[in-house]
């Protein structure tokens, strides 16, 4: 191929990356070819290379046009010649060989040549590299795979954004599913936070799914996820538990209640790595939540015998039932006491309230009401985690952690769905947290990311890492460490979002690769933009425009950006978020019975089915027999 078929112009002014480029009268023009493939000339977001020495620099066309005519020359050259402004990216040998960066900048003068097919192939990898997997193939080249570099997308992090219904979740599919392959990659660790319980059926072979208040017929590969209440900081315990104390001084004495409850605990089950002067509020030791709400609540609502000897603890005053038993409450169910009150009848024993050194019963009673509620056993009684009044626990959090990230299964699906509302932020930042801290201290050790990386995917990032409330700031704390940090401990982070503007800013610009799909709304774009490392506005501008299962990829992973075509999964392992059909265009062209709205109804449509489901907050019928 000589240098004459691909020719386009000259440089002709340098400022930075930002390239202008004259087009001339003897360029291609149109639609060409080039040993044997097509080519339209002048694309914007297609690539140019500038000979230089043994080298070339590439970049991308982000103008072309009047629009691309330099400032200076704009009204001297109404009608100008043909300009094209590019970005720079960077350079590579003849060879093949390419880096991002430049080490030199073109001249005036410069000849800009047209890219071929056979170029890109050399510069964009070979697909039997055992650290590059296929996710497609370039849009406009469908001969070239689009390949992903693994090192870099796992320990630089990365972003997939895109609107609802641009085919974001079948991207994070196809992503994983290449990334679990156990022939290719037989040590993988992947942790997702599946908010919408969509991920279970995409990727049912290869991952182990927890899941909150689970079924009463779970599938094969389901468990329950149990988190525990003691390894939660104290910050997150007063989340969940209490909520907002009234002072500094309740919530000082609760601090100090939990310390004692954790040093009783450790004296007498002593646990490696700890001990009583080391141990702090935060240091995850069991203890009886159960045990610590009754003694509180005793503090706050008691009275007592006020003339009995002994102290007031051996005198309480606790109301009787209808056959004379004391009603004691239970600490395990959560069942308050119920005491008499002070004032007595006449030749009745004299009963005072026990004196208060707390002005918490209000969060006592939001306590214990969630330690009646099923929904919240996955924290207040986490199965074999939960301790008993002494601290004794069946499984400490080891068991717990090697189920998370130590399965035999490459991905572990955290199951929200079922989660309560008012502490589901809460729930993902502890989550965080403790796969964080689990995988930074372990660092020299097998079990550690430097040995085998973890990579944590985080599906709607933007509900808890926008830092509009202190839930949302403790999660999006713990993700500024590991995208900051992470790389040098083996812990990546992918971030999922539709709406990237509602994402910390710090966030998105530690990410190395972006994975943009179509995205309608331009503050989204303009943070997107402004996230990337490159100039690269042209490129972005096309967001808008992008086909459903398109994406843009930029970044550290990917050695020139490039438009791809996503290959999706097959129809029975994507993700449970496709649009529901309301009219099958083609059946109907073909004669068959269209979907959606053209299918007619059932005769006796059961609606207990779907009372049953919303009960018990799960789409799948279980129980209902017909």
């Amino acid at each position: 191929m000589s240098s004459k078929e691909t020719y386009l112009g000259e440089v002709q002014d340098v400022n930075g990356t930002t390239v202008s480029i004259s087009l001339s009268a003897e360029s291609l023009t149109g639609f060409v070819y080039i040993d044997g493939h097509g080519y339209r000339v002048g694309q914007v977001g297609s690539f140019v290379r500038i000979p230089i020495g043994y080298n070339d620099l590439f970049g991308i066309v982000s103008q072309v046009g009047a629009s691309a005519v330099p400032d200076k020359l704009s009204e001297s050259l109404p009608n100008g010649y043909r300009w094209m402004t590019i970005q720079l990216i960077g350079e590579g040998a003849r060879n093949g060989t390419f880096q991002r960066g430049l080490s030199q900048y073109p001249t005036i003068g410069d000849e800009v040549h047209l890219v071929s097919e056979k170029e890109l192939k050399r510069i964009y990898g070979r697909p039997d590299r055992p650290y590059f997997v296929q996710l497609g193939h370039v849009s406009n080249a469908a001969s070239i795979p689009a390949l992903i570099d693994v090192n870099k997308l796992v320990t630089r992090h990365s972003a997939i954004v895109g609107t609802t219904g641009s085919g974001k979740s079948t991207t994070v599919a196809s992503i994983i599913n290449s990334l679990s392959d156990k022939s290719r990659y037989p040590s993988s660790r992947i942790i997702m936070l599946d908010l919408h319980g969509e991920y279970a059926q995409a990727l049912r072979d290869r991952a182990q799914i927890f899941k909150i208040n689970r079924d009463a017929t779970p599938r094969p590969n389901e468990k329950e996820l149990n988190i525990p209440f003691w390894a939660l900081s104290f910050d997150e315990l007063c989340d969940i538990c209490f909520g907002d104390f009234n002072n500094e001084k309740d919530r000082n004495v609760v601090m100090e209640r939990v310390q004692q409850f954790k040093s009783q605990s450790l004296i007498k089950y002593p646990r490696a790595g700890v001990t009583k002067d080391s141990m702090s509020v935060d240091s995850p030791v069991p203890f009886s939540i159960h045990k610590l709400w009754y003694e509180l609540y005793l503090e706050t609502y008691a009275t007592y015998y006020k003339d009995r000897a002994g102290p007031p603890r051996d005198n309480l005053a606790f109301e009787t039932d209808a056959s004379g038993a004391e009603m004691k409450g239970n600490a395990q169910l959560g069942i308050p006491p119920t005491f008499k009150k002070v004032n007595t009848a006449a030749g009745e024993e004299k009963i005072n309230w026990l004196p208060q050194a707390l002005n918490i019963g209000k969060q006592l009673d939001l306590l214990g009401t969630k330690l009646r509620i099923p929904r919240y056993s996955f924290i207040f009684n986490p199965g074999p985690h939960t301790p008993k009044a002494d601290g004794k626990v069946s499984e400490d959090l080891d068991t717990l952690l090697q189920e998370w990230i130590g399965s035999s299964q490459p991905v572990s699906i955290l199951d929200l769905s079922g989660a309560p509302s008012d502490i589901l932020q809460t729930t993902i930042s502890v989550l965080l947290r403790v796969v964080y801290e689990a995988i930074f201290w372990a660092r020299n050790l097998s079990q550690g990311g430097r040995h085998r990386p973890l990579l944590i995917v985080m599906e709607e990032a933007h509900l808890y890492l926008n830092d509009a409330s202190r839930h949302q700031s403790r999660a999006s704390s713990t993700v500024q460490r590991i995208v900051k940090e992470g790389r040098k401990y083996g812990i990546g982070a992918m971030i999922v979002s539709q709406r990237p503007s509602e994402i910390n800013p710090t966030i998105l610009s530690q990410c190395g690769t972006f994975f943009a799909l179509r995205l309608a709304n331009s503050t989204d774009r303009g943070h997107i933009t402004s996230a990337i490392s490159d100039n690269l506005d042209g490129l972005t501008g096309m967001l808008p425009i992008l086909k459903t299962g398109e994406a843009i990829i930029l970044g550290e992973a990917v050695k020139l950006p490039m438009r791809t075509t996503i290959k999706a999964p097959p129809k029975d392992r994507r993700p449970d978020s496709l649009d529901p059909l309301v009219y099958d265009e083609v059946a109907s062209e073909d004669s068959l019975t269209p979907g959606g709205w053209g299918i007619p109804m059932e005769p006796q449509p059961h609606y207990e089915e779907l009372v049953e489901v919303w009960r018990a907050q799960t789409p799948y019928v279980s129980r209902i027999k017909h």
